[in-house]
């Protein structure tokens, strides 16, 4: 089983160990009504998964889950998630492990879009740096050898709150003041947009309007691709990545954010770090997370503790 949460809506699927997909559905899931509430619709819906693609519960080995926050991969806990209030060291493994009776792993949602969005490409695309931009701003890293790096505590990747040089004034939900995120984000963008176009309620509506060219959104989306720019050149010094995929409503609306991105990343980064660089949309879009959570369950399964555990084999 594979569940990507994300702010505004879920995708939850169940594969076989061949990564192909048996079910799947994306329903909205509001995470601000805390962890007990909305993991039982979370819970509900995974059953509901099985059913329909004529899974028992017994034959479940793993579930992986993206939550939309820093996470404590150990021990399945958020970690003080900024846009999951009420959600701070709840032991989401544990409890979904007790009702699925599976093994969980859970991670930030865009270290499994990059391990999904790496899967999809040949292995000399890595290592690959994936760059979410939606409400918040969230970067996940695939190293040369496939494995993610998630840090010494699972904070590597959380790029949204790097300052942005010069912004005094913008106040980030992590409590911190210039935070890319807070400033250049497509939820940022929106509300900027939204002095303006008051009609414009959401990220989709935002996203539709880039596609029609609306002279107001594009102009504020090219500023914010410039500033996102700024600041994954800096990220190419001290990564390296061969390969930069880019996901998100708002850089699947067009290519202006991917422009604006790659003017500033070529202009402002050295020739050696870009000498071979590849900075494109993703392959997979929304698909991404749920793609490296199926990757990531199948990858425990059939490992020697995951065989070992199917086995009915203790270590």
């Amino acid at each position: 089983l594979a569940a990507d949460l994300g702010a505004h809506s879920t995708r939850v699927a169940v594969a076989d160990t061949a990564q192909t997909i048996l079910a799947e559905q994306q329903f909205p899931l509001a995470l601000e009504q805390g962890p007990e509430a909305a993991l039982d619709a979370l819970t509900d819906r995974l059953r509901e998964l099985l059913r329909e693609a004529e899974v028992e519960p017994g034959e479940v080995t793993a579930l992986a889950m993206g939550l939309p926050g820093p996470v404590d991969a150990r021990t399945g806990s958020p970690v003080r998630p900024p846009i999951m209030p009420g959600w701070d060291r709840f032991p989401v493994g544990q409890v979904m492990g007790e009702r699925l009776s599976c093994a969980v792993l859970v991670d930030n949602d865009v270290n499994l879009m990059a391990l999904g969005e790496a899967r999809a490409r040949p292995a000399e695309a890595n290592p690959l740096l994936f760059l979410k931009i939606g409400t918040g701003i969230g970067g996940g890293l695939v190293l040369a050898d496939g494995r993610i790096h998630r840090g010494s505590d699972g904070a590597a990747g959380d790029i949204g709150h790097v300052r942005v040089p010069g912004d005094d004034h913008t106040v980030c939900q992590c409590g911190n003041v210039g935070c890319v995120e807070a400033v250049a984000s497509a939820g940022a963008v929106l509300r900027l947009v939204q002095a303006e176009l008051p009609a414009l309620e959401s990220i989709e509506d935002l996203a539709r309007a880039l596609r029609d060219g609306e002279p107001t959104v594009v102009r504020h989306i090219r500023t914010a691709a410039g500033t996102i720019g700024e600041v994954v050149a800096m990220l190419v010094h001290f990564y390296n990545p061969r390969t930069i995929a880019l996901g998100g409503l708002i850089t699947a609306a067009g290519d202006d954010v991917l422009a604006g991105i790659r003017s500033v990343v070529y202009r402002r980064a050295l020739p050696l770090a870009t000498r071979n660089l590849v900075l494109t949309h993703s392959e997979l879009g929304r698909h991404a997370g749920v793609a490296g959570g199926i990757v990531s369950a199948v990858e425990h399964t059939l490992s020697p503790s995951g065989i070992r555990s199917l086995k009915g084999i203790r270590a």
